[in-house]
């Protein structure tokens, strides 16, 4: 019973760690990290290493960075696009950290699973950040950030303490992942569509060239003053 209780527990990390880093890598690692260090949480072995006080010096330097840096429009954007070439393959590498007890074949099934699931968190935040920096002012912006961290704590802390209500929410978020990420690209290519018609529209800054003086009328008016 201990076992399967463990098994659960183990998966239920896996996952939600997984999901979280999609999100924001630093939290989750920072937030894992404390949870561990101050015995407040027991870690799997794989990710012990988050409790070192480097990784924690580093995690907690990078969680400040991305705290100041996700709330300014049009900066967060650019930051969750370099981001998806650290999140997704730290996700995975979490996940299979995550796994190390149940096995080498399990670590592999994780990091498969856990860079998917980070994939599809990460789309749906970079794509609602986009549609969101379509709005002039910046206190929506800073909601949706707040909002991100909160949501990161608390998943991981229900997959740590609640693993089966953590089964439960994070099948629900797959299938909002699901069901908005298609919505949310299809407004950013509207969004983009519209910006290309309103750059045709621009009037050229070209001069006419029927406004410009032709040599040859202009060689016959100084002959006609002359």
């Amino acid at each position: 019973m201990e076992h399967t209780q463990g098994l659960v527990q183990i998966i239920a990390l896996t996952l939600g760690v997984s999901w979280a880093s999609g999100i924001n890598l630093y939290a989750a690692m920072l937030t894992l990290g404390l949870l561990g260090a101050t015995g407040h949480a027991q870690l799997p072995p794989g990710l012990e290493i988050l409790t070192h006080p480097l990784v924690l010096t580093a995690s907690g330097f990078m969680y400040a960075l991305e705290f100041f840096t996700d709330k300014i429009p049009g900066v967060d954007t650019a930051w969750d696009v370099m981001h998806s070439f650290i999140r997704i393959p730290a996700a995975a590498v979490l996940a299979a950290a995550a796994s190390m007890e149940i096995g080498p074949a399990a670590q592999v099934a994780a990091a498969i699973i856990g860079g998917g699931l980070a994939t599809g968190s990460h789309l749906t935040k970079a794509s609602s950040r986009m549609l969101i920096n379509t709005s002039p002012e910046p206190v929506t912006n800073s909601a949706a950030s707040l909002t991100e961290d909160a949501l990161v704590v608390a998943g991981l802390w229900t997959a740590l303490y609640h693993p089966w209500a953590s089964f439960i929410l994070l099948l629900i978020l797959a299938v909002a992942i699901i069901w908005l990420l298609p919505k949310l690209l299809r407004g950013l290519r509207a969004i983009w569509r519209r910006i290309r018609f309103w750059k045709k529209k621009e009037p050229s800054r070209t001069p006419d060239p029927i406004a410009l003086p032709h040599p040859q009328n202009e060689l016959e008016c100084r002959r006609k003053e002359k």
